[in-house]
């Protein structure tokens, strides 16, 4: 019987071989410099079968980090690191777009040369800063001033102009997960009084205007956007995210942009074939789905590919095992940020008859 997840797909400017997404995961193998490495272009490389890879979040400055060992895409030497990972996955034929990365006050002074944290209001974040020991809360961040954010736009198209030089396919801006971006759209965590805050429109601005500097890079075809209408991650809350995500949904479609990559459980709540209605282009379905539900959403439309996240981490040949109706790999989640090879390139392919 066929598999609608292994027919191709055609995404903006690019004919992917299958609908199958590795989804954007943070490793932190980056070290202390954040230039990518061989070990990070060998862990692309096996995975280069799926129809199209995310990166790892990629920060953009070094203001924009957040936690330990995750790679940068802000200097020379990372273009030279990233080169080594899209020549390994396109020698296997694979396509690979670059995620671009500002944790925004999900971050704290130690990764930041003593400064405080930046975000759209200072509003501090409930919880502790991720995998920092012993262990620290949140500080309240610095609420950026209206031109430090149209700096932020420029760097963002300065990022996207590296990622290019790199020999990515294309970017995609991570707007979810109570990220920088994420904290400018939803209304919990954006109370300012000037064009990027206030009104629905001007709290999606930043984000708009984000993307419009890198499709002047890319091209529309070229340009993914990354959001998360469960509103669920680092304390966020939105009054309205069904009118919040629709409406960003289908300024995104205006500007023809490849697709939109949506993190939530598929629920008879969930926003995302609202958010395609609205969008009116290729949607990526994620979390915690199974084969037969990726199946099911691609069949009934409420999605055109789907994606896979931890268990791309354990099963390198994800495709195959679909293709094959083989079971994934276990993952280890006590290897998900560790710093060698062990739980990142070392686990099994199928052996030849399996």
């Amino acid at each position: 019987m066929s598999n609608i997840l292994l027919e191709p797909l055609k995404v903006g400017d690019h004919m992917l071989r299958n609908r199958i997404i590795m989804a954007p995961l943070t490793r932190q193998r980056s070290g202390v410099e954040r230039i990518p490495n061989e070990l990070m272009a060998t862990y692309y490389k096996q995975r280069s079968s799926a129809g199209l890879i995310l990166t790892e979040a990629t920060s953009i400055t070094p203001m924009g980090v957040g936690y330990e060992g995750t790679p940068g895409i802000w200097n020379d030497a990372q273009v030279e690191g990233w080169k080594k990972t899209t020549e390994a996955v396109h020698k296997e034929g694979g396509k690979i777009f670059l995620q671009l990365w500002h944790v925004g006050r999900i971050s704290h002074p130690s990764f930041l040369g003593g400064e405080t944290p930046v975000a759209p209001s200072a509003v501090k974040p409930a919880g502790h800063v991720s995998l920092l020991r012993p262990k620290k809360e949140f500080e309240t961040p610095r609420a950026l001033e209206t031109k430090e954010v149209k700096e932020l736009v420029q760097t963002y198209k300065e990022a996207g102009a590296r990622a290019k030089a790199a020999g990515f396919d294309g970017v995609e801006i991570h707007a979810a997960n109570g990220y920088l971006i994420d904290q400018f759209l939803q209304s919990s965590t954006n109370l300012r009084t000037d064009e990027y805050g206030g009104s629905l429109e001007n709290r999606a601005r930043f984000l708009l205007e984000i993307t419009d500097a890198l499709i002047d890079v890319w091209g529309a075809g070229s340009v993914g956007v990354h959001l998360a209408p469960a509103c669920d991650s680092h304390d966020m809350g939105d009054e309205n995210p069904k009118e919040t995500f629709g409406y960003v949904a289908k300024e995104l479609g205006k500007r023809k942009i490849a697709f939109i990559f949506t993190r939530e459980s598929s629920t008879d709540h969930s926003l995302s074939p609202y958010m395609k209605e609205q969008f009116g282009g290729v949607l990526v379905s994620n979390q915690g789905l199974e084969v037969s539900q990726a199946q099911s959403l691609v069949e009934e439309g409420k999605a055109d590919a789907v994606s896979w996240g931890r268990y791309y981490i354990s099963t390198p040949d994800l495709v195959e095992r679909v293709k094959l109706g083989k079971a994934f790999n276990d993952f280890n989640p006590e290897t998900f940020y560790t710093k060698t090879a062990e739980g990142y390139t070392d686990y099994p392919f199928l052996e030849k008859g399996e």
